[in-house]
């Protein structure tokens, strides 16, 4: 007999609330201080009736504080794409901790990790931020300085972190704030302009009139699901964007998944600037802006017409001595091809898999991979955001999710996103899809 999605919710919420009482005692406490008993709202989304608390996390893999082991196909969404403590980053920054931490002063090291960024993403000027959100924002607040414009294009699904001014949607042919976003400082719809992914017309006009400093963009759509770019749109969007003057700012904090220089480098496409965080170090927290010679002497044009004084760009922590050691280890030793390769073929592995297993059941689901990262969603491939976000099933994902979650299995907690690590093994994936054939048996879709 299945079950409705909302019923086997239910169950396996039972099932997880009977198996994990250390799990359930510590959140009682946790909730006395940090609301939802955790220290960051969205550690609360995984639609458990109380937080799985981590007690170790190594390679692939995690323990609970119940003694319960989970393979681990998050990866803390994205932030541990190498696997949980890599050796390189263990060491590097274990050696750094004894000489300092912090001291808003550039480290030893800073100039071979400039040569390490450009050498290995092929832009020759970098700047180091805390996380994506604080490099977009850089990036932004620069393209309007520069072109002297005031809006941003983005495209509608998009996530660019929590940028006030890409928290937008495109509803009823208008942009509007984000339905979700909470105390917005302004209406997002007088400093960004959104369209469709891969909309080939709407990207055009938008553009044409002139009044774009910049366009912000994933090269495969991730955060709505996944949107791959039909053939030639980004091609287009280079050069509508040279075109019109409109600087290009290409965000790969999860297509870094592509390859050791990203979705950009796999695929020869040239922006302005280039951003990418969460995995960059590592998993220590990091983030980088990368730009181009041409943009580099235009911010030196700014800064020379302005007064001195605090830019609204920077933290304190930006570019310390700790983080340093490990972006220089992560691009020395997981930018790499040799890293890339099982995690590669681990993801070809899971997409065969799971297309067969869809196939066979005669499901009309698509299965979606860019790179190391391997997405399926319940309808015929999605050409642009509202596709995707009109295709998802929130109830039946949670489900889904709970269901791997008490065997063993973790994905994100939202859609149906999943990232192989390098140590991954071709055994846990087998299991990966065998339990998703399991919980379909079980569940009336």
């Amino acid at each position: 007999m299945t079950l409705a999605p909302q019923a086997l919710i239910e169950r396996e919420r039972l099932r997880f609330a009977r198996e994990h009482p250390r799990c359930a005692a510590l959140a009682g406490d946790a909730a006395k201080h940090f609301p939802g008993a955790v220290p960051m709202h969205w550690m609360a989304d995984w639609g458990t009736p109380f937080p799985l608390f981590i007690a170790a996390a190594e390679g692939a893999e995690l323990e609970d504080l119940d003694g319960y082991r989970y393979r681990d196909f998050c990866l803390g969404d994205t932030g541990a794409m190498f696997g949980h403590s890599p050796v390189a980053i263990v060491a590097a920054i274990t050696e750094q901790a004894g000489r300092g931490l912090t001291c808003m002063l550039p480290a030893a090291r800073t100039a071979s990790v400039g040569a390490a960024l450009a050498s290995r993403f092929a832009l020759p000027f970098w700047q180091l931020t805390q996380t994506a959100t604080d490099a977009n924002r850089a990036a932004l607040r620069w393209a309007r300085a520069i072109t002297g414009r005031r809006k941003i294009l983005v495209f509608q699904g998009c996530y660019h972190g929590t940028v006030d001014e890409t928290m937008v949607r495109l509803r009823g042919g208008r942009t509007v704030t984000r339905e979700g976003a909470i105390g917005p400082a302004f209406d997002g719809a007088t400093a960004a302009l959104a369209v469709e992914f891969n909309d080939f017309g709407a990207l055009e006009a938008a553009l044409a009139g002139g009044d774009i400093a910049a366009v912000i963009a994933e090269p495969v759509m991730t955060n709505v699901g996944m949107v791959l770019p039909q053939q030639g749109f980004l091609e287009h969007l280079r050069e509508l964007t040279c075109r019109h003057g409109t600087l290009l700012i290409i965000d790969e904090t999860h297509t870094l998944s592509s390859g050791p220089a990203g979705y950009a480098g796999e695929q020869a496409l040239q922006a302005d600037f280039w951003v990418c965080g969460k995995a960059i170090a590592g998993g220590v927290p990091c983030a980088v802006y990368g730009f181009t010679t041409e943009v580099e002497a235009r911010m030196r044009a700014v800064l020379a017409s302005r007064e001195p004084g605090h830019s609204g760009m920077g933290t304190t922590l930006a570019g310390n001595a700790l983080t340093l050691a490990a972006l220089e280890a992560a691009l020395l030793h997981l930018h790499t091809r040799e890293t890339h390769a099982p995690m590669q073929a681990g993801a070809s592995r899971l997409a065969s898999q799971l297309q067969s297993l869809f196939g066979a059941r005669g499901l009309p689901w698509h299965v979606s991979r860019v790179g190391a990262r391997v997405e399926f969603g319940f309808t015929a491939a999605p050409r642009n955001g509202s596709e995707a976000e009109a295709a998802m099933r929130p109830v039946l994902e949670q489900a889904l999710h709970l269901w791997l979650l008490n065997r063993g299995l973790i994905v994100t907690p939202f859609h149906n996103m999943m990232l192989i690590a390098p140590m991954q093994t071709g055994a846990a994936v087998d299991a990966l899809v065998g339990e998703i054939g399991a919980f379909l048996d079980e569940v009336k879709l």
